[in-house]
């Protein structure tokens, strides 16, 4: 947690290195303070066309998953910071955005919260039952 999934244009990744996208939300991630750096994940989700308006059009929009808790105007913040990054990279592009979503506490679990510590020896592991 927390998780950003970038949806992009394809074409733009012809201007700048994905990985270079992917550090540059990374980084800001870490500067706002508000989560641990080993625990961002950051994603890139190339698109081969959309659509805004009815017409072919480039864009950029970050999709950001993060445990509840954060203030409003740290969401704002962060929010704002992705989306100012993202610009410095892409100037020419006038379609960038990015939304926040809040997992419940209450209801998220991930593998180590249930006892399964090693893999199935299926996928390459063990996978102890008892």
């Amino acid at each position: 947690m927390p998780h950003f999934i970038i949806d992009c244009s394809k074409h733009l990744l012809a201007l700048r290195a994905e990985n270079e996208v992917l550090r540059k939300i990374h980084t800001v991630a870490v500067a706002s303070g508000l989560f641990d750096e080993g625990d961002i994940k950051v994603r890139l989700r190339p698109q081969a066309g959309g659509l805004v308006g009815g017409r072919q059009s480039s864009f950029i929009h970050v999709f950001a998953h993060i445990m509840q808790g954060r203030s409003m105007g740290q969401r704002r913040r962060l929010s704002t910071a992705v989306v100012a990054a993202l610009a410095a990279l892409f100037p020419d592009l006038p379609r960038i955005a990015m939304n926040i979503t809040e997992f419940e506490r209450a209801t998220y679990v991930n593998r180590s919260m249930i006892g399964f510590e090693s893999w199935p020896s299926s996928i390459g592991g063990t996978h102890d039952t008892e």
